[in-house]
């Protein structure tokens, strides 16, 4: 009898064991189809930016604001079961439909950010670089200006107030939406090293005797007076013969650049006589820094060191933005007055 009692005792507790197990299965189930359904109800890609000094309530309401949460109340259970209020991550979070607002939590806790595209292109400034900066990442334009114009971060780099613009290697960078000033001026400068490092560039630098600051200057001119990528080798072989011959290089975007002022197309002899250093045809070599961050097809123009044995160059006067070039002072006479003829033929006087 006893025995008897026993087997039923025991398959009763064998029966309990199991419907423990299914109710336990059950719920963990049922948690996470909650947790997985309970999706973001967003139709298109949002991208949520939390600043350093954002507060949990911020993240909250902007999320709220464009309908990426529904219920709060669900969203506020599982971020404080997550403890997210304490680990406000900054930074730039992608928000795809149908997202789980669990996964949308646990990217915001670890910090798990979507990186931008940032394009650095032909700037003529620091400053118009700072207010695009400015507009695509957190940082404002003043603490950017602050960076790039420390003299003891600079001279780690190798460069200079005047030579900063050398820094930079146009491209499409991704980076971090709350990236820092000087953070983003380094990894400029590991990209600036890479670039210096492929194509045998080094190399070519020691056989020219010039630096990569004096490339990327004399690269930015060659920039400035023409588009022509076929033409390039050949401009930069003049200012290279002047340089190389102690020539003033008499460039006319550096006066430009001098009088600020990129919208002059006949260089007068107003603007020659502006005095500033920047201004090639009063001071004898290279300007004291880059007059805009220039493509990589002229800074390999310049390094091709193209021999050749001329001197001078001028616009062609069918405005193809082409240019003639000459050895001797005389021929170029001849090739500049045809394109001042062009000039006033247009009435183009300034």
């Amino acid at each position: 009898m006893s025995k008897s009692k026993d087997k039923i005792s025991q398959k009763q507790v064998l029966i309990g064991i199991g419907a423990l197990c299914v109710i336990v299965l059950g719920v963990f189930i049922g948690v996470y189809n909650f947790l997985k359904h309970n999706n973001v109800p967003i139709t298109e890609d949002y991208y949520i930016y939390i600043n350093h000094d954002a507060a949990y309530r911020d993240v909250v309401d902007s999320l709220k604001a464009h309908n990426c949460i529904v219920d709060s109340t669900f969203f506020n259970w599982l971020a404080h079961r997550k403890e997210y209020p304490k680990n406000i991550k900054p930074g730039r979070y992608k928000v795809v439909p149908n997202m789980s607002i669990n996964t949308l939590l646990n990217n915001l806790r670890s910090g798990n950010q979507d990186p931008l595209k940032v394009v650095i292109g032909k700037f003529r400034s620091k400053d118009k670089m700072a207010q695009l900066l400015s507009r695509k990442l957190e940082f404002d334009s003043a603490d950017f200006m602050s960076a790039i114009n420390d003299e003891a971060l600079l001279d780690t780099m190798g460069l200079t107030k005047e030579t900063a613009l050398a820094l930079f290697i146009p491209n499409t960078y991704e980076v971090y939406w709350n990236v820092t000033p000087k953070d983003f001026l380094w990894r400029m400068y590991k990209e600036k090293e890479s670039f210096w490092n492929k194509k045998n560039r080094r190399d070519k630098l020691e056989k020219m005797n010039l630096t990569e600051v004096e490339v990327m200057i004399l690269a930015s001119i060659v920039d400035e007076e023409t588009n022509k990528n076929d033409e390039k080798p050949l401009v930069a072989s003049v200012y290279l013969n002047r340089l190389r011959k102690g020539y003033l290089l008499q460039a006319d975007p550096t006066v430009r650049f001098a009088v600020n002022d990129f919208s002059i197309r006949r260089v007068l002899r107003k603007h020659l006589r502006y005095d500033n250093p920047y201004n090639t045809y009063m001071y004898k070599g290279l300007p004291p820094g880059p007059i805009c961050i220039p493509s990589i097809a002229s800074i390999d123009a310049v390094l091709e060191d193209k021999q050749t044995k001329y001197m001078f160059f001028c616009a062609k006067e069918d405005f193809s933005g082409y240019h003639n070039f000459a050895e001797g002072h005389a021929e170029h006479v001849q090739n500049a007055r045809k394109f001042q003829k062009a000039l006033n033929e247009r009435k183009i006087f300034k």
